[in-house]
């Protein structure tokens, strides 16, 4: 097992840094089995390359343009990503589609990839999530450890988070 979960976002322009806080809430609340990597992508687009070779899955997670209402959270797989960020959100995105082609390019795409994602209302300059985000936060955690579990993968909860 070799999987990578990648938070991709600027924490600094509202919702669109809504991968990286989940990313963040998952290294800090849960255990993962060796085998899987938590990484925080932020905007590297093409520096991530390195990161996703030899991999057997990719996980990213990130504000989407899913084209409905903020706070729509939904996962895309496969080769169907890229469409869902050719309509660019923010300027890492130029670097995510051309990573996955990259990737594609080299041989060196994943044998399974997924992204799940949250449809933005703000990509105002604030380290604040909108309050519509703010409210989805937790199902969009969900739908991660979901997609996780769908791969075999439990995330346990971290000892110190446990009441």
């Amino acid at each position: 097992m070799n999987i990578a979960v990648i938070g991709i976002g600027n924490i600094l322009l509202s919702d669109d840094g809504a991968g990286v806080h989940v990313l963040n809430r998952l290294k800090e609340e849960y255990q993962f089995p060796e085998g899987v990597e938590l990484i925080d992508g932020g905007t590297k687009g093409l520096d991530l390359l390195p990161l996703i070779e030899h991999r057997d899955k990719v996980l990213f997670i990130d504000a989407a343009n899913f084209r409905k209402e903020p706070g729509t959270i939904d996962t895309v797989e496969g080769d169907k990503i890229p469409a869902f960020l050719s309509n660019k959100l923010s300027v890492h995105q130029i670097g995510l589609p051309d990573l996955l082609f990259a990737a594609n390019l080299m041989e060196v795409t994943p044998s399974e990839m997924s992204l799940v994602g949250i449809q933005p209302k703000s990509m105002e300059t604030s380290a604040e999530l909108s309050d519509v985000v703010k409210q989805k936060f937790d199902d969009l955690l969900k739908e991660v450890l979901d997609k996780l579990k769908s791969w075999g993968i439990n995330a346990v909860p971290a000892k110190n988070t446990m009441q």
